[in-house]
């Protein structure tokens, strides 16, 4: 479950064509130094794993050529892999640390979990379609990502049995946030997550434990798929 786009900047999907060569290594290197950090990206951490990441992995063949341009694209199953911007702001927001224990709900192709834990101790990633979260293991582990649990089922309960987390990462949009999410947050942990209807503006929003308090932060504007159910799917 990944982002479409976000606003007031509006991205539109790219359509794929066919893969050119491509010095990949060197559109890593651009993507970071002309979208990222003239943008506000600084977190040294964040800015080394999307210059080591190879995002045009995580995508279709036909798609890879667009791999490093910040858009989304298309991943199957009616999903999208997300913008890099978005990708590295919302990781630079949570400053996962190198002992953290994360949560994503939303795996994907398995690009966000996979620059997670460029530069953290465990990702817990869950994916609610079977054939993508069978991908992105087998992606993920063929990228060497042993420090990568890659889980199929319904993120709204999230994953107790790894339970408290450092950090919870949402990349679908939810009406509101799970509340199973918000009990398996450790004390000063953090959650980032859009939030609203898919027919309505969304809101990128911030959530810090504190004293067993939340204290939430809205931040941008942005437009995400919507967070899926069990019970929605065929």
């Amino acid at each position: 479950m990944c982002i479409k786009t976000y606003l007031p900047a509006l991205i539109v999907l790219a359509t794929c064509q066919q893969a050119l060569p491509q010095d990949f290594g060197q559109l890593r290197a651009e993507m970071v130094s002309q979208q990222l950090e003239p943008r506000g990206i600084n977190h040294t951490p964040t800015l080394e794993a999307m210059r080591k990441v190879e995002r045009h992995r995580f995508v279709p063949p036909a798609c890879q050529q667009d791999a490093y341009r910040d858009t989304p694209l298309p991943i199957g199953y009616g999903q999208t892999i997300s913008q890099p911007f978005m990708v590295a702001m919302m990781t630079q927001l949570l400053q996962p640390g190198p002992d953290d224990r994360i949560l994503e709900i939303g795996t994907g192709s398995g690009y966000q979990a996979a620059i997670l834990a460029e530069m953290t101790g465990e990702v817990y990633t869950m994916e609610i379609i079977p054939q993508l979260g069978a991908k992105a293991k087998q992606l993920l582990s063929e990228l060497g990502y042993r420090n990568v649990t890659v889980i199929v089922g319904d993120g709204y309960n999230g994953w107790a049995e790894k339970a408290p987390y450092d950090a919870i990462i949402v990349t679908a949009a939810p009406e509101e946030v799970p509340p199973p999410l918000i009990a398996q947050l450790k004390e000063g942990g953090k959650i980032i997550v859009p939030i609203g209807a898919q027919t309505e503006e969304q809101t990128l929003v911030l959530i810090e434990k504190r004293n067993g308090e939340l204290v939430k932060t809205a931040l941008i504007p942005v437009r995400f798929v919507p967070f899926t159910r069990s019970k929605d799917m065929p």
